[in-house]
């Protein structure tokens, strides 16, 4: 981030960027290359939500190339699904590319959190007897709250049979149309850094973002053109994100990378012994990935399960703990609730410094904040 800041460039065309282009085009093949595509295409955009926001548009120039000259006023009322544990960005952008989140159409999960294909099945039917035209499925590997994965073959066979655009996150089916990657998340590169990776490789980006600006993209350059990648993002100004990945990918190999994520595991693990072993300590789901999810209950409503203002009361627990915590300057952890789950605290360690002393900290600070509440 000093680096980019320093060179305050951006990666629109070759000339201005000449290694950070690059450098951009050589990890976004690699990221691919992960997912498991031989070719494709992508950019680096700020953040998730907006490659979610790509990857809705893109979907829809797919489908109805018009629509980027005459805009939505004559396609057909448009549906997009995701989980009832989806990301909202996806509601955002519904209201962002006008096709409003009316359409927008939540799939029941079921206990854990995870998409029931059946009812995917059940809402495309019911969208389609409704005279819409279903375009779009977004699934979640790792929801933001219980950090469950959807049963991403199964969702993509149904996409395959109704001719949907399937965005997911890695690991991805071959089969999926666009993948969102966040390394600022698991793989702890700075913020931001978000990469839109799509399987098409036929230039449907640049068709249906570019408008070919003069001042920037001449076609007529002593250059090999199709470097100048800009004109592929909404955006014209961007961050040079992919020199961070880059140079950690560089730093540490693919190797440390992979640690970096066993660590995570490790740690969530570790707490999981903790929580199970700890008094007063309850956990929400048995977790899937590094999303753990418990209560702290204090003494005082130890063994009231059974009372009706038990769950009330308990619901006010993390909310004041965590005032005590911000107050005292201690630390800071999330909480919320989820359905008809009162509060509940949620950990995701992610940063590969964290220790288990670290851990057994956070555990006993609860602990001791919320001893007499």
């Amino acid at each position: 981030r000093f680096l980019t800041e320093t060179l305050n460039t951006s990666p629109y065309t070759y000339e201005v960027a000449p290694v950070l282009v690059l450098m951009e085009e050589q990890v976004l093949s690699k990221l691919r290359e992960l997912v498991g595509w031989s070719s494709g295409d992508g950019i680096f955009a700020p953040g998730g939500s907006m490659s979610n926001m790509l990857a809705m548009n893109v979907a829809r120039f797919q489908r109805f190339p018009e629509s980027r000259s005459r805009g939505n006023w004559d396609l057909p009322r448009l549906g997009l699904f995701a989980s009832q544990e989806s990301h909202y960005s996806i509601l955002k952008g519904a209201a962002l590319l006008g096709i409003g989140t009316d359409n927008v159409h939540l799939v029941r999960t079921d206990e854990r959190g995870k998409m029931i294909p059946e009812e995917l099945e059940k809402e495309i039917q019911r969208v389609k007897a409704e005279g819409s035209e279903p375009l779009f499925v977004c699934a979640t590997s790792g929801t933001t709250v219980l950090g469950t994965f959807d049963p991403l073959d199964a969702i993509a066979d149904i996409c395959a049979r109704h001719g949907l655009w399937l965005c997911v996150p890695p690991p991805a089916p071959k089969k999926a149309d666009s993948v969102t990657w966040n390394p600022h998340k698991l793989l702890m590169v700075g913020l931001q850094c978000s990469a839109f990776l799509l399987r098409d490789s036929s230039g449907l980006l640049q068709r249906c973002h570019g408008v070919g600006a003069s001042y920037l993209f001449q076609r007529d350059k002593f250059y090999d053109v199709s470097l100048d990648t800009g004109d592929k993002s909404p955006q014209c100004g961007r961050r040079a994100d992919g020199l961070k990945l880059w140079i950690l990918w560089k730093a540490v190999g693919t190797r440390g990378l992979g640690q970096r994520v066993e660590r995570a595991f490790a740690a969530t693990r570790y707490l999981l012994e903790q929580v199970k072993r700890r008094e007063g300590f309850q956990l929400v789901t048995e977790p899937e990935f590094i999303n753990l999810c418990f209560w702290f209950i204090p003494p005082s409503l130890r063994g009231q399960e059974s009372s009706p203002e038990f769950w009330d009361k308990l619901g006010k627990v993390a909310p004041a703990i965590k005032e005590k915590m911000i107050r005292r300057g201690s630390m800071m952890v999330g909480y919320q609730p989820h359905g008809s789950r009162v509060n509940f605290f949620r950990q995701i360690i992610t940063n590969p410094a964290v220790t288990r002393q670290d851990l057994d900290f956070f555990l006993d600070e609860i602990q001791e904040l919320g001893w007499d509440l």
